[in-house]
């Protein structure tokens, strides 16, 4: 079980620049570590992530424990979506549901705003908001502005954690 000191002892954080440096030398298969190497790879969903105490952690995760001094009840949400800023700044505590509100554009959206697709059968873009698991529609809409303003509208009332689009 990794403590707090023995975090403090082993890697230093800069909460300005969301930084892990060693500040001590590490033997690893690859080779040695010297003080001042930036401790960070990267997890192919994009996070950092640190070895230390025989575990792997996620940076954002330690940079709480890190300042905090105690672990986070629940997920730790980038604020501005960057899953490498792991400034502290840029981390808050949240819940699944919290952070499902403060997600980006999928990979797979075709229509190029959030929330809005083109439905073939009524010839209309489509606009919808997931809310506490649950998908809401907000209508069908000839003009893509029309269904950009009624997501843009319902994620203010909605999404009270993360109202920005």
């Amino acid at each position: 079980m990794l403590t707090h000191s023995y975090l403090k002892e082993v890697l230093h954080y800069a909460p300005d620049t969301g930084v892990f440096t060693w500040l001590v030398k590490r033997n690893s298969r690859g080779g040695g570590v010297q003080p001042g190497t930036i401790a960070k790879n990267v997890s192919v969903h994009g996070y950092a992530r640190i070895g230390i105490a025989k575990e792997l952690f996620t940076a954002h995760r330690l940079a709480w424990f890190y300042v905090y001094g105690n672990w986070p009840k629940h997920q730790i949400d980038h604020i501005n979506r960057d899953r490498l800023d792991n400034r502290i700044a840029n981390l808050r505590e949240a819940t699944d549901a919290q952070s499902r509100q403060n997600t980006s554009l999928s990979k797979s959206n075709t229509s190029g705003v959030k929330g809005v697709t083109w439905d073939k059968t009524s010839q209309k873009w489509f606009a919808k908001i997931n809310c506490n698991y649950k998908q809401i529609p907000l209508g069908r809409f000839v003009d893509i502005k029309d269904a950009t303003n009624a997501y843009a509208e319902a994620k203010k009332r909605l999404h009270t954690f993360s109202p920005e689009v």
